[in-house]
C-alpha cells in the first residue's frame, strides 16, 4: 500500500474502494493472534472483518449441532461397546481412529465449504476415552478369565496344558458335554496293612502316600492326562477333555506301564533306607484299570461346589477293571474298547470275559505286556497264539487241552503264574462242576 504514497499514484484505482492502512512489522506490536495464524497483522484482522460483513457470509454453528455431536458419541460408544469385546482391540482401534478422521474431515469440509462449524474434538476425545475404556475392562476380563482357568486347572492338568486352556480359553467348554475318553484308575494293593504300619506315625504315612502319588502324576500329567481325583491311595485320570488327544487311549496305556517303571524305582529307593535305617519294608504294589468310552465331561457337583469331572458307563468300567487286577494277577487290566485302537502299539494279552459287578453284559478284558518292542518279539507272539488256544479249549470246555496249554503258556512266560492258576483252579472245579452245554465262557464276577 506504499503505492499510495507515490506522486504518480492514480486515484482511479481505488475509486469506489475501502482502503485499510496498517503495518506488518513484529516491532510496532500490532501482531494478532488468530484461529489460522499465530502472528497475523492486525490491519489484516480488520481487512477479513470488514470483507465478511459486506459479503454477509458468516460462520454459523447451527442449532441441531449439539445434538448431532452427542448422537455420533453415544451411537459410536454403543458400536465399539459391542463390537470390541466381540472382534478384539485391534478391530476397536481401527474403528476408534477411523472414526475420528472421519469426523475431522467431515469437520473441515463443513467449515470450507458450507461455512458451518461442527466440533470434533470433543465428540473425536469422547470415542477414543471410550475405545481405551472398552478395551481395559476386556483386558481385565481376559486375564480374570485366564486366572480362573489357571486356577481351577493347575492342579490337574500338566503347566504347559494349563497355559494353553489360558490363551484360548474357548476351548473350554463349562458345563456337560458328550466325549470319547480314557480312563486310568490305580490304587494300591494292601494298602491296609501298610497303614496299619504307620500306627504311631501318621505323618510318616502322609509323607508315604505323597512321594508316591507324585511320580505317578507326573506320569499322567505328561502324556496330556487330567487327573480327576485322588480317594486316599487311589488315583482317577482321563483323557482327551478338558483338551483334545487324538492319541488318548495310546497315552493311557503308556502312563500305565511307565507307573510301574517309577514304582519300582520307588520301591528300590525305600527298601534301601528300611535296609539303613533296620526298619521293616514292604513293597508298593499297584493295580490299574484302563478303559475308552463315550462319557458326559463338565463342571459336576451343587452350586456351592463343583469340579470338573467325568460320569458314564465307561468310567465305571475302568474303575471294575482296576478291581479285577488283583483277581487275575496282572498289573494292568483294559477293556476291549482301549484294546482294539491301541492293539498294534502294545503287546496284549486277552484274560477273560467277564461280567463285572454290577453290569448284566460280559466284556472282554486284556491286559497290557508291555511296548511295540515286545509285540514284535517271537517269544511274545508264541505265548500270544497258546493263550489263544488255551481260552478257546476252555471256552468249548475242553478241559484236557485246556489244562495242557495252561501248562504250555506257564512255561513260557513265568510272570503270569497267578493268571494261569486261575484257570487251573477253573478248570478243576468245572472238571467236577460241568456247566451248561450252552455256557458261553463268561465268568460272573462278584467282587469289585
Amino acid at each position: 500500500m506504499w503505492k499510495v504514497f507515490e506522486d504518480d499514484f492514480d486515484p482511479a484505482t481505488v475509486a469506489g474502494k475501502i482502503l485499510f492502512f496498517g503495518t506488518s512489522a513484529a516491532g510496532l506490536k500490532d501482531l494478532r493472534t488468530t484461529p489460522l495464524d499465530p502472528a497475523a497483522a492486525g490491519v489484516e484482522v480488520h481487512v477479513q472483518a470488514a470483507e465478511q460483513m459486506l459479503s454477509g457470509h458468516f460462520m454459523e454453528r447451527p442449532d441441531w449441532a449439539d445434538g448431532m455431536e452427542k448422537i455420533f458419541i453415544l451411537v459410536m460408544g454403543l458400536l465399539l461397546i459391542v463390537l470390541t469385546p466381540k472382534f478384539g482391540a485391534v478391530p476397536g482401534a481401527s474403528i476408534s481412529i477411523g472414526t475420528v478422521v472421519g469426523a475431522i474431515l467431515m469437520s473441515w469440509y463443513l467449515y470450507t465449504d458450507k461455512l458451518l462449524l461442527m466440533d470434533p474434538i470433543y465428540p473425536g476425545i469422547a470415542v477414543l476415552a471410550i475405545y481405551l475404556s472398552s478395551s481395559t475392562i476386556l483386558y481385565l476380563q481376559t486375564e480374570a478369565e485366564r486366572e480362573r482357568v489357571r486356577g481351577a486347572f493347575s492342579q490337574y492338568l500338566s503347566p504347559a496344558l494349563v497355559e494353553q486352556l489360558a490363551k484360548e480359553p474357548d476351548r473350554l467348554r463349562l458345563g456337560g458335554e458328550s466325549r470319547n475318553m480314557s480312563f486310568l484308575f490305580c490304587d494300591v494293593r494292601g494298602f491296609t496293612s501298610i497303614s496299619e504300619t504307620f500306627k504311631s506315625n501318621p505323618q510318616g504315612l502322609t509323607r508315604l502316600i505323597n512321594r508316591f502319588l507324585t511320580p505317578l502324576t507326573d506320569c499322567i500329567l505328561a502324556r496330556n492326562g487330567t487327573i480327576d481325583k485322588y480317594m486316599g491311595d487311589c488315583i482317577m485320570a482321563f483323557w482327551n477333555a478338558p483338551l483334545d488327544d487324538e492319541e488318548h487311549p495310546a497315552h493311557a496305556c503308556e502312563s500305565a506301564l511307565v507307573m510301574f517303571e517309577e514304582l519300582e524305582i520307588l520301591n528300590q529307593a525305600r527298601e534301601a533306607e528300611a535296609l539303613e535305617s533296620g526298619e521293616i519294608f514292604i513293597p508298593l504294589n499297584v493295580g490299574v484299570g484302563v478303559n475308552t468310552g463315550d462319557c458326559v465331561v463338565g463342571n459336576m457337583g451343587s452350586e456351592q461346589r463343583f469340579d470338573y469331572s467325568v460320569l458314564g458307563d465307561s468310567v465305571n468300567l475302568a474303575a471294575r477293571l482296576e478291581g479285577q487286577s488283583k483277581n487275575y494277577g496282572v498289573g494292568i487290566v483294559i477293556g476291549e474298547d482301549t484294546k482294539v485302537i491301541v492293539s498294534e502299539e502294545f503287546a496284549i494279552l486277552e484274560l477273560d470275559l467277564i461280567a463285572v459287578k454290577g453290569k448284566a453284559e460280559a466284556v472282554r478284558i486284556h491286559t497290557v505286556l508291555g511296548r511295540k518292542n515286545l509285540l514284535q518279539q517271537p517269544d511274545f507272539i508264541a505265548l500270544k497264539d497258546q493263550h489263544a488256544t488255551m481260552l478257546a479249549a476252555y471256552r468249548n470246555q475242553d478241559w484236557t487241552t485246556a489244562q495242557d496249554l495252561i501248562k504250555d503258556c506257564r512255561a513260557a512266560d513265568g510272570t503270569l503264574g497267578d493268571l494261569y492258576d486261575l484257570y487251573d483252579e477253573r478248570v478243576d472245579f468245572y472238571l467236577e462242576n460241568p456247566p451248561d452245554p450252552d455256557w458261553d465262557g463268561v465268568f460272573i464276577a462278584t467282587s469289585k
